[in-house]
């Protein structure tokens, strides 16, 4: 009994330590956000400002199209999650239910196709974006993140699908139900946490996104919000620190709500009342 505790102990300690290593670099954003400049530049840094300012927030706004760019990160994020789910749903229904030869490699695909770095896929992007005419244009680059992020996606949704009891296709198949309705009226009600899920992680991909932005879009009124953050670095890689920290304290926000709204659909049981023993 003794040893049990002690190693729950643990556990919570080592938790304790994972959720402060998380939050550091956020509180210290915070806490940089709302410093004026001569506490930016003090050799005794201190966690809480000694005289919080909105300046850098003011600032941030006034040398860059933030209000834009994060229309356009917006954008792009919600259309990856939408699209990702919409074909990722059946796709995943398909390979969970049957397991062919084409289905085991799909999975395969699926695994392969998360070891590809970023570099290794742009030239090949650029050019099929640039024969469709999609180059520095955010539809263009919904596209590439649905592309990115559909794997992921078919392998989280395929263990939500295994999980749903099959004698509840049965027996609406007894009613006279098709696939298709099987699908829309059974399996993707009891598929809404695992969608849910999907989504969010859909979206939080897309919305801090940077090496395919920073590639495929070129106009400034077109960049997404972690294009613009780098323009508050200088040429001479000088950081504007007080503008950069509230710039990227805001950008942080989106994804943050985003989460804190769903979270309970995320936790919640996906099967809960659905099956009687």
């Amino acid at each position: 009994m003794r040893t049990r505790k002690s190693a729950r102990a643990g556990q919570y300690l080592a938790l304790l330590a994972y959720l402060v290593f998380l939050a550091f670099p956020f509180l210290w954003l915070i806490s940089t956000a709302f410093k004026p400049a001569r506490e930016l530049g003090s050799l005794h840094p201190t966690w809480i400002p000694k005289d919080p300012t909105l300046a850098n927030f003011r600032q941030a706004f006034d040398e860059q199209p933030l209000l834009d760019a994060a229309l356009n990160s917006l954008t792009a994020a919600v259309g990856a999650a939408v699209i990702s789910v919409l074909i990722a749903t059946p796709m995943a229904y398909v390979m969970a239910r049957h397991r062919t030869r084409l289905a085991r490699a799909a999975t395969g695909w699926v695994v392969v196709s998360q070891a590809f770095p970023f570099v290794l896929v742009i030239i090949p992007l650029f050019l099929v974006l640039k024969n469709l005419r999609l180059i520095n244009s955010v539809p263009g680059l919904i596209m590439v993140y649905v592309v990115w992020a559909l794997p992921f996606a078919l392998w989280m949704l395929v263990g939500y699908v295994r999980a749903v009891p099959t004698e509840l296709e049965e027996a609406a198949a007894v009613d006279g139900a098709g696939r298709l309705r099987t699908l829309v009226s059974i399996t993707a009600p009891l598929l809404a946490p695992g969608i849910v899920a999907t989504a969010l992680f859909a979206f939080i991909s897309a919305w801090n996104e940077f090496f395919f932005a920073l590639v495929l879009l070129k106009t400034p009124e077109k960049q997404t919000l972690p294009v613009v953050l780098t323009h508050f670095i200088g040429a001479e890689g000088v950081a504007d620190l007080g503008p950069l920290a509230a710039a990227a304290f805001l950008a942080t926000l989106p994804s943050l709500v985003v989460f804190a709204v769903i979270q309970k659909r995320i936790t919640g049981g996906m099967l809960a009342g659905a099956v009687k023993s």
